[in-house]
């Protein structure tokens, strides 16, 4: 319920029981969910579309206009899923002309001072951790986890079930279910803590295991590892994930940490 000292237009549309804290700002094209809580000191500006269960925490700014140089004030959306939490300070623009659409999908956690920039497409499950920055048109896969004050290049993607170290730069594509850590970023081995949360047996594991040492360890190039992942292991949707991944990646995936120390010692740019 909203008070006196908010600035909530009339033709908002609220949900039932929808918590609003004081010094709030609501612009007339927003919709939010019911049981969703907003927070003091929360901006939610046009164009805003949040669903059920959130909570939003004093101060963050959420569906504001992109960053964007070439946008021009054209009609775009930020859609938040149900059951998201946005902590204090957050910034997260909406769409421009490209998709004219920001998304945040179901169940993510978004923790303090990270920014979401236009077009970025986060789905469920994933979190946040503070300080994370990501540029616009970046997709990130669910169940995924980005460590605190990471940054991320516009136009990457990172996929299911990844686990990113803190600090990083992630210049290039991330592909599923493996950790990404050092500098430059490179394949850190499985995210196999994740996996085993989320039900991945042993089995599928080790499978997934010896994909990516096709990949990242035997000295294959990129090419040469598709065409021996895809002759020599049986057809999954986990082997079917990773492949249409890395086919897709327009701007490549992260090396291998042994092909980075190749690299290097023969004077090569890893960039």
């Amino acid at each position: 319920m909203s008070s006196t000292l908010n600035n909530v237009h009339p033709n908002a549309k609220i949900g039932r029981n929808v918590k609003i804290g004081p010094f709030v700002t609501i612009e007339e094209d927003v919709v939010i969910g019911d049981r969703t809580e907003i927070g003091p000191n929360v901006c939610i500006f046009n164009g805003t579309r949040i669903g059920e269960n959130c909570k939003i925490f004093p101060g963050a700014i959420v569906g504001s206009v992109p960053q964007d140089l070439k946008f021009n004030q054209e009609q775009s959306v930020l859609t938040i899923g149900n059951n998201v939490t946005i902590r204090e300070y957050c910034t997260i623009n909406r769409g421009t002309r490209a998709n004219y659409s920001t998304e945040i999908h179901d169940n993510c956690l978004i923790m303090a001072y990270c920014h979401v920039a236009h077009d970025c497409v986060i789905r469920e499950n994933c979190v946040l951790a503070n300080c994370v920055n990501l540029a616009g048109h970046i997709e990130i896969g669910p169940k995924t986890v980005l460590g605190g004050l990471t940054a991320v290049h516009q136009f990457v993607r990172i996929g299911d079930h990844v686990m990113v170290g803190g600090g990083s730069l992630v210049r290039k594509d991330v592909p599923p279910y493996i950790k990404a850590a050092r500098e430059p970023l490179s394949y850190a081995g499985l995210n196999v803590v994740g996996l085993r949360r989320r039900g991945f047996t042993d089995d599928k594991i080790h499978y997934i295991n010896d994909i990516y040492r096709i990949l990242y360890v035997k000295g294959y190039n990129t090419t040469q590892a598709i065409e021996k992942i895809q002759t020599s292991f049986t057809d999954t949707p986990e082997r079917e994930n990773i492949l249409k991944f890395i086919k897709n990646a327009d701007r490549g995936i992260i090396r291998g940490f042994r092909q980075m120390n190749s690299l290097h010692k023969n004077g090569i740019s890893s960039q």
